[in-house]
């Protein structure tokens, strides 16, 4: 039985794991693994930069994203974005997201200070796009821009 839950410290080193395979997956990048330590070691001891969401399967750790924030003035509310969203790919196609999601969203509601859900998603990944639109997300008024450094 899949159950999902707000990760713990203890699940650090798989979501390390899991973004340093993302990136090579999604984007063929190696990330720095004391990097990307960093990174998520910052969330967990930061709450106000977010927080990680999990899922397991008995005691392994199948899933995970992390949600940040955005405020917005419009809504005098925050949005929470998802991000750094992985699956294990032998867990793919079976509903885990939607789950993760379910739950991300009760839990939102139930805050009352959260004005919506968002993410990000690249236009080229269709597959993608139809579990987002499956879930009654909207893609379709606006568009992402970034400058990194």
């Amino acid at each position: 039985m899949i159950k999902i839950e707000q990760a713990t410290i203890g699940d650090t080193n798989d979501i390390v794991a899991f973004q340093m395979a993302m990136a090579l997956e999604t984007e063929g990048l190696r990330l720095d693994q004391p990097t990307v330590q960093r990174g998520v070691d910052a969330v967990f001891n930061d709450p106000g930069k977010g927080f990680y969401l999990v899922a397991r399967d008995g005691n392994n750790l199948i899933s995970s994203l992390m949600i940040t924030y955005e405020w917005s003035d419009w809504r005098a509310k925050t949005v929470w974005w998802i991000q750094s969203l992985y699956v294990l790919p032998e867990y793919r196609q079976q509903g885990i997201f939607r789950q993760m999601f379910d739950w991300l969203s009760r839990l939102a509601r139930e805050a009352g200070t959260v004005g919506g859900i968002r993410l990000y998603v690249d236009n080229r990944n269709m597959s993608a796009r139809a579990v987002y639109e499956a879930l009654g997300m909207d893609g379709e008024h606006y568009r992402f821009y970034e400058l990194m450094f």
